[in-house]
């Protein structure tokens, strides 16, 4: 009988979809893709997930990266992974999109969810712990990337050019208050909403100076707000995704706060590799790539709209972005919203 040599070099035409079948054909790698679904974790990180060794994550997350399915960033010392967004084989682009949309369709067990929040919950806490203790000098600091008066133009104008009902705003984590003061002439009612008490108080304070009287106060964060039945015709979120453990969570909530038809106005970093910000303003990421956020928000519903990217002065860019609840959701993306939330 004739022996025939199946060995497929890296030249093969078959040599992407072998790597990425072998990568989905272990179970712990389609739990570690689950896990990556709306977050991006280091190799230790991992390991405390799934109580393995870091030589094993390692090899695991090797297999994933070879294979497209995954891809690493560099922020300091530590390599976080998350999903790729698009296989660098554009022919493997609809195998990979479905391997991603029946895993979303899965449960993760128990003790996975509880390490899952017990990582999510230590990076809020340490979000939490620096603006309480960096409240009064909070504005010098974030001066240093990008300051309102460089970019706030642009963020009012992109609010007059996206504008529809102007009933009710919701803005997350206002910081002093600087967008405050147009959202209170654009709006009949305006909530400021933020979970570190300090700020709060610092924001307060500053629209009392402002007579801004449309202005009420929560204490909290999204799911707060969902709590108590706060809907809004815009929500926004003015260059605190960064700060947030889980960009695509608070995304998530932003949504099933918005009233139909309502914006999700999102200010925020693109990506950048300038490590002293985690240190001095307490940023969790570096920015996020433009087609990050866009997946985050498509992701649960919302239709994306217009874009404005402005450049600053010492080579930040900052991303204006536009994203629409429709008047009526069809059916498939209800549920895959309701599964997500």
């Amino acid at each position: 009988m004739q022996n025939f040599d199946l060995t497929l070099d890296d030249n093969s035409s078959t040599a992407p979809i072998t790597l990425l079948c072998k990568a989905a054909g272990d179970a712990l790698r389609m739990q570690i893709l689950r896990v990556l679904q709306q977050n991006s974790y280091g190799v230790l990180e991992l390991c405390q997930v799934f109580n393995i060794r870091q030589s094993a994550m390692s090899h695991h997350l090797k297999i994933l990266t070879h294979a497209g399915l995954v891809s690493k960033r560099r922020e300091g010392t530590t390599l976080f992974y998350r999903r790729n967004l698009g296989n660098p084989r554009s022919d493997l682009q609809e195998l990979q999109t479905t391997l991603f949309r029946s895993l979303d369709q899965l449960l993760l067990n128990d003790k996975i969810t509880a390490q899952v929040s017990q990582i999510n919950d230590e990076r809020s806490a340490a979000s939490v712990a620096f603006f309480n203790s960096n409240a009064t000098r909070f504005e010098a600091n974030q001066d240093l990337i990008a300051s309102w008066s460089d970019y706030g133009d642009g963020v009012e104008n992109f609010l007059d050019a996206n504008l529809a009902s102007t009933s009710v705003a919701i803005e997350i984590g206002p910081g002093y208050g600087q967008f405050l003061g147009k959202l209170s002439t654009s709006f009949e009612r305006v909530i400021a909403l933020d979970n570190s008490a300090e700020m709060l108080e610092q924001c307060r304070q500053r629209a009392a100076l402002q007579n801004l009287p449309n202005i009420q106060f929560v204490h909290g964060d999204p799911r707060r707000a969902r709590s108590l039945k706060l809907r809004a015709d815009c929500v926004s979120l003015n260059m605190v995704l960064h700060h947030n453990p889980v960009p695509a969570e608070i995304i998530s909530d932003c949504a099933a706060l918005l009233n139909a038809g309502g914006m999700l106005l999102i200010t925020d970093l693109c990506d950048h590799n300038q490590q002293w910000t985690r240190e001095s303003c307490g940023d969790l990421w570096l920015g996020f790539e433009p087609e990050q956020l866009a997946q985050w928000a498509t992701s649960v519903g919302l239709i994306e709209g217009s874009s404005l990217y402005l450049a600053q002065r010492n080579g930040f860019r900052v991303q204006l972005r536009h994203f629409a609840k429709p008047l009526a959701m069809p059916a498939n993306n209800i549920s895959e919203l309701l599964l997500k939330t």
